[in-house]
């Protein structure tokens, strides 16, 4: 009589125990990261974003990567500033003026370096710089088009206050210029091509200007710190992207374009006026603790030029805003 008590007690013993296995199981697996968001404007040159993630290789690394197309640098400013995203494709002055406005960033990837892609597109009766005096010239205030448009215009012996500045984004000016609305826009492909090709034509472009504009991607400052594995991760994953597009370019423009909604095209077309950066173009770019690559001195060089416009007020450090350590 005692032997099917005690196999009754063993069984529940066993059920107990595998009940408590479950929860302590359940309990302690690991739950997967939030994704990391990242916004960034329509250009060529942040294509390498959607390659890395159509193609996998975020998930091959074990990080989930949300892109979010946003045209307005402020809406972009307002939305890391806030927490509604954690990380920003832009150019690298732009990163100068986010932590120059106290919101913390930590570069950890360059894009690309524009060669050409970027421009000042004018009405064909304005031959120099100097015929701008008293024109109407529309750029995005405090963005990488405003350091373009005042370097161009320092070289021509001019001030922001000898034009008439119309604010908007980048591809608004390019549009506007395009109506007929504008005398002049600093701008971007495709709407240096587009521009010229309606009524106008380049004055000049990062080809007469080069080392102004290198386009980056950083994250919050406290993102960083919270999730260095999610953003080594991401690293990763953007270096495999640019030695996927070395080997497949054709697919892999394509699958930029498509990401972009840009024409396939004017996406091959544009990439011809930037230069994209691999794994190992990073290395060389950040360099190491004991020898700074030159995206320190590119750094410098924008906080010195928004320091001298007077555009920001408070000075941060090439050395607080780059991110060597993920390279």
């Amino acid at each position: 009589m005692k032997k099917p008590f005690v196999m009754v007690c063993a069984l529940l013993v066993v059920f107990a125990l595998a009940a408590c296995g479950k929860e302590e199981s359940s309990g302690s697996a690991k739950k997967p990261s939030e994704p990391l968001k990242v916004t960034l404007p329509t250009w060529t040159g942040y294509g390498p974003l959607f390659l890395a993630k159509e193609k996998g290789f975020f998930k091959k690394n074990g990080v989930d990567v949300d892109l979010s197309i946003v045209e307005g640098l402020a809406e972009r400013k307002q939305a890391l500033a806030s927490g509604k995203i954690d990380g920003m494709a832009t150019a690298l002055d732009v990163q100068v003026t986010l932590a120059a406005s106290d919101i913390p960033v930590d570069v950890v990837w360059v894009l690309d370096d524009s060669h050409g892609g970027d421009g000042i597109l004018v009405k064909k009766g304005i031959k120099d710089i100097k015929d701008l005096k008293g024109k109407s010239m529309a750029f995005e205030v405090g963005s990488t088009s405003h350091m373009l448009a005042l370097t161009a215009l320092k070289q021509g012996g001019l001030s922001e206050k000898d034009v008439k500045v119309v604010q908007m984004s980048a591809g608004d000016a390019g549009a506007a210029f395009a109506a007929g609305k504008v005398d002049a826009a600093v701008t971007w492909e495709p709407w240096l091509s587009k521009g010229s090709q309606a009524n106008g034509k380049v004055l000049l472009t990062t080809k007469d200007l080069p080392g102004i504009i290198v386009d980056t991607i950083s994250f919050k400052e406290e993102v960083v710190k919270k999730r260095p594995d999610d953003v080594k991760a991401f690293v990763k994953a953007m270096g495999e992207a640019m030695d996927y597009w070395k080997e497949h370019k054709e697919e892999a423009d394509k699958i930029m374009a498509e990401g972009l909604k840009i024409d396939p095209k004017e996406f091959t077309a544009t990439e011809e006026g930037l230069k994209f950066y691999s794994k190992e173009d990073n290395k060389q770019a950040f360099g190491s603790k004991s020898s700074k690559g030159p995206i320190y001195q590119s750094a410098d060089n924008a906080i010195s030029f928004y320091k001298d416009q007077k555009i920001i007020t408070k000075e941060p450090k090439a050395e607080d805003l780059i991110d060597s350590s993920f390279q």
